[in-house]
C-alpha cells in the first residue's frame, strides 16, 4: 500500500509511524517546513519526502491530510486536483496501451483493487494523537457510504478507534470538551499575567489545580486561532450558554 501524508507534525507523523509499521505502508510525506519533514524521517515516519503535494500523492492509494485547521481547504483541494490529473493521464496510457476498444473496455473494467496487508498483526506502537477520532461524513450523500466504510477499516487496521458523528454535534462537543478549554486556559493565563503586574509581584509557588488548568494555555497560538475562527459559531453559542 501507498499512503501520502500532507503535514508530517504530530498527527501525521503518527498517522505514517502507524502505517508503516501496521500495514507495511509506504508512506510519503510532505509539508512546509524542511525541518519538521527532516524529523519525520529520521524517527521512520515516512519513507520519503515529497517537495510539492503533486509529488506526493502520485500512485497514492490513500492521502491523509493533517496540516492546520487554516491550510486544510487549500491542501484538501490540491490533492483532490493532482489526483485527478494523474488518474486522467494514466486512463489515456492504458488506452493506448490497449488498442482496439474492446480490449480498451475490458481492461479498465478488470483494474485490480488496491492492495491489502497481507499481515493483520498489530505491530505498531500506539498511534498517539488519532487513536480516537471522528468521521464526519455528509448525511445527505449516500454515495459516501461505501468511502466512509473503506475509511473506517483502514483506521482500525492503523490502531485507531473511529466513531461516526454527523457535522452539527461534532462542532458543538468539540466545542465544549476541547476549544473552551483552551480559551479558558489563555484567559486564566493573561489574567494571572495581569495581576502580577499590576502587583509588581512574581509568580508564586502553584499547587497542581492552576498548572493543569493553564498547561493547554502553550499550545500554537497560529493553529488555535484557526480552529476557534473555523468553530467560532458553536464556540460562541457554548460562551454564552446560561442552562
Amino acid at each position: 500500500m501507498r499512503i501520502a501524508v500532507i503535514g508530517v507534525g504530530l498527527i501525521g507523523g503518527s498517522i505514517g509511524l502507524a502505517a508503516r509499521e501496521r500495514l507495511g505502508a509506504t508512506v510519503t510525506g510532505t509539508g512546509r517546513r524542511r525541518s519538521a519533514l527532516e524529523t519525520a524521517l529520521e524517527l521512520g515516519a515516512v519513507d520519503q519526502v515529497a517537495e510539492t503535494i503533486e509529488e506526493a500523492v502520485a500512485d497514492a492509494e490513500v492521502v491523509f491530510v493533517a496540516v492546520p485547521v487554516g491550510l486544510l481547504p487549500a491542501s484538501a483541494a490540491a490533492a483532490l486536483a493532482a489526483r485527478a490529473r494523474q488518474l486522467r493521464r494514466q486512463r489515456r496510457r492504458l488506452h493506448q496501451a490497449c488498442g482496439r476498444d474492446g480490449d480498451r473496455r475490458r481492461a479498465i473494467r478488470r483494474r485490480p483493487p488496491a492492495r491489502r496487508s497481507r499481515d493483520g498483526r498489530c505491530r505498531a506502537r500506539p498511534c498517539g494523537p488519532f487513536r480516537r477520532c471522528n468521521l464526519v461524513p455528509d448525511a445527505d450523500r449516500a454515495d459516501l457510504r461505501r468511502p466512509v466504510r473503506a475509511a473506517t477499516r483502514l483506521l482500525h487496521a492503523l490502531g485507531a478507534r473511529p466513531t461516526a458523528i454527523d457535522a452539527s454535534t461534532h462542532d458543538r462537543i468539540l466545542a465544549t470538551v476541547s476549544h473552551l478549554p483552551h480559551v479558558f486556559a489563555n484567559v486564566l493565563v493573561a489574567q494571572a499575567a495581569r495581576a502580577l503586574e499590576d502587583g509588581g509581584e512574581r509568580l508564586p509557588a502553584t499547587g497542581p489545580s492552576f498548572r493543569d488548568a493553564t498547561r493547554v494555555a502553550g499550545a500554537s497560538s497560529d493553529i488555535w486561532t484557526d480552529i476557534y475562527v473555523s468553530n467560532s459559531d458553536a464556540l460562541a453559542a457554548q460562551i454564552d450558554r446560561r442552562d
